[in-house]
């Protein structure tokens, strides 16, 4: 098929159909750009075809001609046919301009009317293929568009790569597909000889988790469990088709499957990936049944579960295709993850637990024996729900809670109604499981399903807590649960404990009333120690101390230390709610760094030992706080992106996680990624309603806008930080320590009264607390006050003192923000090594944004030695402070830019400034300024 097209701008590759290829694309795009050619190639669904209409949309509009085949496995028999799919429609305009013989054996070819063959006209055959190319690239750029080149006809492929062999500096580009196999694979070696000699080779390997979910979302599938959607890449090995076609399954099957069980896999991906099934033996087919029920298959495995020739029928399936082939290795591996869950989906019932009561005996792991015992197993059997709650427990102690939860949900369905524990309370169990591992929607519905069947108070209110639990910071969303789990705990003061606890959250999150929380809290701490429920006591003290802390409120630390009295609950100790989260909260607040970074390096141990998720992005994120407050820029960045990486995988923490990436992206990494991930903080906590972390989200995006050049930003978004701390009753200013940054952007846009006002306001409560880096930082803003003021050298003292405090706190990022602030106030036009300390300390914290303000700083220096400034003239009286400034250097010559250096605003504020001035001397411009001082110092 040829089409051509008038020039036109061309489209860009569409987001949606290239998920997860950007990079690749961007390859391939820039081939293609500069005159060269691209062939694609990889395993089949993997997206090739996708990326190959995708790119020849886009640079189809540049080409003057483009000719385009696709072909078939049913047609690769037949000769010449790729060829005639190619030149056909331009046959009758090129033929015309070949030589006789070329013509007639083209002709021939392409019509069947004649005998040709490339053993009769071979040569001729080849010379005019290349002869019709070059005869369109004389009108033109030629594209050729050939997808799975695998099933090209032989005399096709031969003629093809003929021409592109020799085509030199012929405007003809070739962006090509083939179909390989394996990681490794060096099939498309033979292809390439169909593109020209410089063709770039591409390789689309399988996509990411995070990819396939945002695939499965835009295409309609976005509603799955995220516990399903991690089943769905590993089973699909990360191939989009194979996982688009899962996900579709899924979705139109009512019944998901049981717990333990593959993925329901479809009767279209069943049939391509066992289509040679059928040539294996029956017992080399039962052989794999055993394989892919079990986890971990070797041969020794398969022998125990009494396959005798497990090594022959293994061979036999990988000279298939079925197995991947490695030697000297115990493992049978399936060649692909979906053949093994097709093989599985394909067996009978019966076979599938025969296949499992031979593993319950034969594997050597406990968790595993449990866990093909049940899947052996029909109806309630009290033996098999006790192995299986036995197996949860051990998993539970190995760190695996995903495994836990799901052992335990097969030990309820085994477990009798009238059972000891029953089965709600195994369940029960099963989703506190799912939460420490991170799968709040499969918690979600479990906690929702007890609800449907029990009737005990204890087990509701549980029940309760844990539908709560799940709701994360978007507690808003379950309001109505409160006055339903009050209800079922009547005056029960354990249950009460935990719902009052929860209580707590609700009138922090939802509310933003710390007081509410504290209260709260104090009372659910009262009610289980009166219940000797520990547990909840340590939760609920933990929970008071923080708010006391974020509060300023004095019994913080007394609080802290009844959280920490023994005896304590290891469940408590390590949990990111427990009173070791409080004592890092304090211990970061109090400018005790080295040992906060201590704390928090061995709770986020702890918990990675545990495999609990939602506690390992809490504290990876107070890590990397505790890095970007000593000003090593780049660990805190790597150290944000992880935490937000894998809120983003298990939906927990999104927002603070965005929050605290967008800090540690101003301070070490990309301004604007950062003012993207501040903006999105900003609209996820006002989406929730989540007032604790909206003031944080506003006070990363403050941060980010000062560092873009953004001052007025930076005011808007801090004075809501302002108002809204004020309406929550948070005193301490180390809880965000954004007040310094917006003094600081109150001076740039030329208002050092407020400025001093929001420097006073948290001086006072800084002192209160001994908040000794606070104070600091609020002398580095104060100083820019005196200077705006006229007061340079009370500034450049109050400047160096900072710095030093600074310094010997730890707090290197300030401490160079300290020393860059002196550099810009020491004069108008200082020397090029006046920024040289500002300079080393930015570089040994990466802070790379923050360098490039230094950068600029340097580009705008004049090389002229300073000029006084000289005295203000009566005409100036009329004016203000700054506005006497901004005015004698105007008088001195300096320009706006220079000017806004001098007095560290921007210059946007400069020209305001200039405004007020000229209204209130009557005059029109800078110009005129110079003449009022030149006419006043005439007379």
């Amino acid at each position: 098929m040829t089409v051509r097209r008038d020039f036109q701008e061309p489209a860009r590759c569409r987001s949606d159909l290239v998920i997860g290829r950007e990079e690749l694309c961007a390859a391939a795009r820039t081939q293609l750009a500069s005159g060269g050619s691209v062939l694609l190639h990889g395993p089949a669904g993997i997206g090739k075809s996708t990326i190959l209409r995708a790119l020849a949309e886009e640079y189809a509009a540049t080409a003057h001609t483009v000719l385009r085949c696709s072909a078939t496995e049913s047609e690769s028999h037949l000769p010449f046919l790729a060829l005639a799919d190619l030149l056909g429609l331009v046959l009758d305009d090129v033929c015309p301009r070949l030589p006789a013989a070329q013509r007639t054996a083209l002709e021939s070819a392409l019509t069947g009317r004649g005998e040709s063959s490339l053993q009769r006209d071979g040569l001729a055959l080849r010379l005019a293929v290349l002869s019709a190319l070059r005869v369109l690239a004389a009108r033109g750029p030629v594209l050729i568009v050939a997808d799975d080149l695998q099933w090209l006809d032989p005399a096709s492929a031969e003629l093809l790569g003929f021409a592109a062999r020799r085509l030199g500096g012929t405007p003809v580009q070739l962006l090509c597909a083939v179909r390989t196999e394996g990681q490794d694979s060096q099939e498309y070696d033979r292809h390439l000889r169909s593109c020209p000699p410089d063709s770039l080779a591409v390789r689309l390997g399988p996509l990411s988790h995070t990819q396939v979910a945002e695939l499965l979302g835009h295409r309609g599938h976005g509603g799955l469990p995220r516990s399903t959607i991690r089943e769905i890449h590993r089973t699909s090995g990360g191939n989009p088709l194979f996982a688009l076609e899962l996900g579709r399954a899924l979705a139109e099957n009512p019944t998901p499957p049981r717990p333990g069980e593959p993925l329901p896999v479809p009767t279209s991906l069943r049939a391509l990936v066992l289509s040679r099934l059928d040539m294996l033996s029956v017992e080399a087919r039962r052989t794999l049944l055993v394989a892919s029920a079990g986890a971990r298959p070797t041969v020794a495995l398969l022998h125990a579960a009494g396959r005798e020739n497990a090594e022959a029928e293994c061979a036999q399936a990988a000279e298939l295709g079925l197995l991947a082939t490695e030697y000297d290795a115990p493992a049978v591996r399936f060649a692909h993850p979906l053949i093994s869950a097709a093989l599985y989906a394909e067996a009978p019932a019966q076979e599938r637990r025969a296949a499992h009561a031979a593993l319950s005996t034969a594997a050597s792991d406990p968790i595993e024996r449990a866990r093909h015992l049940a899947l052996a197993a029909t109806g309630a059997d009290p033996e098999v729900a006790a192995r299986l709650a036995e197996a949860a427990a051990l998993a539970r102690d190995r760190g695996a809670p995903s495994v836990a939860a799901q052992l335990g949900l097969l030990a309820a369905r085994h477990t009798p109604a009238d059972g000891t524990p029953g089965p709600q309370e195994r369940r029960l169990q099963a989703a506190e499981d799912a939460i420490t591992a991170g799968e709040v929607d499969l918690a979600r519905d479990i906690a929702r399903e007890v609800l449907n069947r029990a009737s005990v108070p204890a087990e509701r209110v549980r029940a309760w807590i844990i539908a709560i639990d799940t709701a994360g910071h978007t507690m808003a969303e379950v309001d109505a649960f409160f006055p339903q789990a009050l209800a079922d705990a009547g005056d029960d003061p354990r249950l009460l404990a935990l719902v009052h606890y929860q209580l707590g959250w609700r009138a922090l999150i939802v509310e933003g009333d710390f007081t509410a929380a504290r209260d709260a809290a104090a009372h659910a701490a009262e009610l289980a120690a009166r219940s000797k429920d520990r547990r909840t006591e340590l939760l609920a003290l933990a929970f008071q101390a923080q708010t006391e802390t974020l509060m300023g409120h004095p019994e913080a630390p007394r609080t802290i230390k009844r959280a920490l009295k023994e005896p304590q609950d290891p469940r408590v100790a390590w949990h990111h709610n427990g009173a070791g989260s409080a004592r890092f909260r304090w211990l970061v607040m109090g400018d005790q760094l080295a040992e906060a970074r201590a704390t928090v390096t061995g709770l986020l141990r702890e918990v990675r030992r545990r495999g609990s998720v939602e506690s390992e992005v809490h504290f990876l994120r107070g890590l990397a706080e505790t890095e970007l407050r000593a000003g090593h820029c780049g660990r805190a960045l790597d150290l944000a992106r992880d935490s937000l990486r894998l809120a983003r995988d298990s939906g927990i923490g999104e927002t603070a996680s965005a929050m605290l990436t967008s800090l540690a992206e101003a301070s070490g990494g990309d301004v604007d990624r950062a003012l993207t991930l501040a903006r999105e903080a900003v609209e996820h906590a006002e989406e929730d309603g989540d007032q604790m972390y909206l003031s944080r989200a506003l006070g990363a995006l403050g941060y980010a806008q000062l560092v873009a050049g953004d001052p007025a930003g930076t005011v808007r978004s801090l004075r809501r930080v302002r108002s809204l701390e004020l309406g929550l009753g948070i005193t301490d200013p180390a809880r965000g320590r954004w007040q310094g940054d917006l003094a600081e952007a109150l001076v740039r846009v030329g208002e050092p009264a407020e400025a001093q006002d929001v420097i006073d306001a948290a001086r006072d409560h800084a002192l209160r607390l001994g908040r000794e880096s606070v104070l600091a930082v609020l002398d580095r803003s104060e100083a820019l006050v005196r200077a705006a003021q006229g007061a340079t050298e009370a500034a450049l003292a109050q400047l160096r003192s900072a710095q030093e405090r600074l310094g010997k706190l730890g707090y290197g990022l300030e401490e160079a923000r300290a020393a860059f602030a002196l550099a810009r106030l020491r004069g108008r036009r200082p020397g090029p090594g006046a920024y040289d300390e500002a300079t080393r300390m930015f570089r040994r914290c990466r802070a790379l944004p923050w360098l490039r303000q230094v950068e600029e700083a340097l580009t705008s220096l004049d090389t002229q030695p300073p000029c006084p400034v000289p005295a203000p003239l009566d005409a100036l009286d009329v004016l203000a402070a700054m506005e006497r400034q901004v005015a004698a250097l105007v008088m001195e010559g300096a320009t706006n830019r220079e000017i806004a250096a001098r007095l560290f605003i921007s210059v946007k504020t400069v020209e305001a400034t200039l405004t007020r001035v000229y209204r209130k001397l009557g005059i029109r411009s800078r110009v005129d300024i110079v003449r009022l001082a030149a006419g006043r110092r005439a007379h």
